[in-house]
Parts: C-alpha cells; structure tokens; sequence
C-alpha cells in the first residue's frame, strides 16, 4: 500500500509502498477514505515534544483523525462489519481497567496506545485499529467531514462541555483555524455570545458566518483592552499553537473565569501567580476525548449543528499540506484523501 512515512525527526515526509497491515482477531483493517492533517503532526514530526518523541514508533505513518471503510475484520470482531464506516482517533486504545479508565477519562488512560504516535496512523490507504475504539460515522457525514470530528471536533467539544459554558456567558475563541472553526460552532451551540480573535480577516469572516457574534483582529487591534472593556470573558480557549495567543487569553479573562488550553506551542506558557489569585482564574487542559465525547460530537455534527471547513488533497501531497500548516496559511482543516 502507498503510505507517508516518517523515518526520522526533522525531515519530509517520504511516499512509499509498503507492506498492508493485517489485522488481529481484535482488529478491523480500514481503508482509508480521508485523514486530516493536525498541528500535532507537525510537532510530532519535528520532535518538539520530548514526552511523546521518546515513545514515538520509528519508522511512523503520522495522521489521528480518520474515516474510511472496513474492507476486514478479525475473528472476535463482532460490533462491526465489512462495509461499515468507522472513524480512528488519537485514543487507539485503552484498557477500561486503570483507575482513569474507570473514572470515564480513558483518554488519559495509563496504558493507551495512540494513533499515529505509538502506533501507524492514516496517511496511509489502509490502517488497522481495534474493533473497540473504532466508532461508526453517520450515514449523514461524508468522510472528509467526519474526519476532523476525531480530533479537533472532540478536542474542543470536551473542553467546552468540562468548562460547563451556560448561555448568555462571553467566550473568545483565539484562532480560527481546524479546531477554532469548530469551537466557535459548539460555543455559539451552547448559548454563548462568542468573540473570535485571529490574524486573518478571511478567517474572522468566516467565523462570522459560524455564528461569532464579534470578530477581532489580533494585528490592529488591542485585543485584550477591547475585551476587559466589556467586562472580560466567562471563558477563554486557546486553539492557537501560538504562545502569544495564551498570553493575550489570560488578560482576557474576567475574574472567577476560566481559561481553557487546547493549542499546544512548542515553547512552555507561563503566568503570572499573582494575577492567578488576584482573580481566581482557572486554567484548565484538556486532552482530546473520549468515546462518548466523540459520539455526541457525531451526532452534533450529523444533526447540522457542526460542520468542518475541509480542504481536500491527495496524499502524495502530505508534505505541501504540513507546509501550509506550518506557515499559518490554512483555513479550516486540511483532509488527505489516499485513494
């Protein structure tokens, strides 16, 4: 089969053909109809988080957010079926066993295996994944617009619904991008008067049409003044990976709030304490999601309350992608389509 794999740190991509995986008894062989490409696999890729560069299997086929097809299944695997559609996270597997698990937060499962780090994702034809952790996607979404769903989609669904946003509260969304286009979806869903706040005009365009009741632009105007005039906001989520991002969201926040760390820079961010207590602002991460969080953002998404901006390319162009991703220049979410 034609993958991209990542044989060391650092370097492009390389297009290969390489041996189609086969699954165990457990397992469905999937193949692939559409992967998106996340922030996170750029900074896999380039090494800039030491904790998962020291478990990231080598050679990698990169990619988290997947929909295809079951074209195989193993011998026990009895909740799926040939021809079924099915959608691989970043979680590929927990144990249900550890104290997390059984606290409902398998995404921090002691144990879990995950997509595309410690083992292959899908910028691949075919993937494999356990019959367990792959979820059936809606007959309503296409599989470019469910393939966000698993990551960004959830992502910024478990960090709205664990920061118990009520409507009428004011949100700013910081980056309009593939997680922030979503967040102001899910944030307006929720009641709440949502400001979105990114470099681009384009994109702050189309956060309007998302259902923004206010948009600002980060290069002209002061955002953090603009926002503490009107009182602060309830909440703040950064889905930028830009630091200066978060250190503009704090000042936003008004006291008793919340600012919520999605985005992840490769540089560690920092306040200060006494502001932190001076307000009692809370800063909350969150980390991807779980099955159930995933299933209520497919069903949010296959009601048309959510939607994806995709934009779609083949995957011998995985290393344009990443580029563009890299250098700011995405709207939306990019999707590789391998076959």
């Amino acid at each position: 089969m034609k993958a991209a794999v990542l044989r060391e740190f650092k370097t492009p991509l390389s297009i290969e053909e390489i041996a189609q995986p086969q699954p165990a008894a457990h397992e469905a062989l999937i193949a692939v109809e559409a992967c998106g490409v996340c922030h996170s696999d750029l900074h896999l890729a380039d090494a800039d988080w030491p904790q998962l560069a020291r478990i990231v299997k080598k050679p990698l086929i990169l990619g988290h957010e997947i929909a295809g097809r079951i074209v195989e299944k193993g011998a026990s695997v009895e909740n799926l079926q040939v021809g079924d559609r099915v959608g691989v996270p970043w979680l590929h597997w927990s144990c249900g066993e550890c104290e997390f698990c059984r606290e409902g937060n398998e995404n921090l499962c002691i144990k879990q295996q995950i997509t595309g780090v410690t083992v292959d994702g899908g910028f691949a034809e075919f993937v494999k994944a356990p019959a367990s952790h792959a979820l059936k996607i809606p007959e309503q979404l296409s599989a470019s617009d469910a393939a966000p769903l698993f990551c960004a989609g959830v992502t910024v669904y478990r960090a709205l619904q664990q920061a118990k946003i009520q409507p009428g509260q004011r949100l700013a969304v910081f980056g309009v991008g593939g997680l922030g286009q979503l967040a102001v979806q899910i944030g307006a869903g929720l009641g709440a008067a949502v400001t979105a706040i990114d470099v681009s005009d384009e994109k702050l365009a189309h956060a309007t049409t998302l259902g923004a009741s206010a948009t600002l632009n980060a290069k002209t105007a002061d955002v953090a003044k603009e926002l503490r005039r009107a009182r602060g906001v309830h909440a703040a989520i950064v889905t930028s990976a830009a630091k200066a991002a978060y250190d503009t969201a704090f000042l936003c926040v008004r006291p008793t709030g919340i600012l919520l760390v999605v985005g992840l820079p490769a540089e560690s961010i920092c306040f200060p304490p006494i502001s932190m207590a001076a307000s009692e602002v809370r800063i909350q991460a969150s980390s991807v999601g779980t099955r159930q969080d995933l299933r209520a953002v497919l069903a949010m998404a296959a009601a048309g309350k959510i939607r994806s901006q995709v934009t779609t390319r083949p995957l011998t162009q995985v290393n344009e992608a990443m580029a563009d991703l890299r250098n700011g220049t995405v709207s939306g979410r990019i999707v590789l389509t391998p076959h």
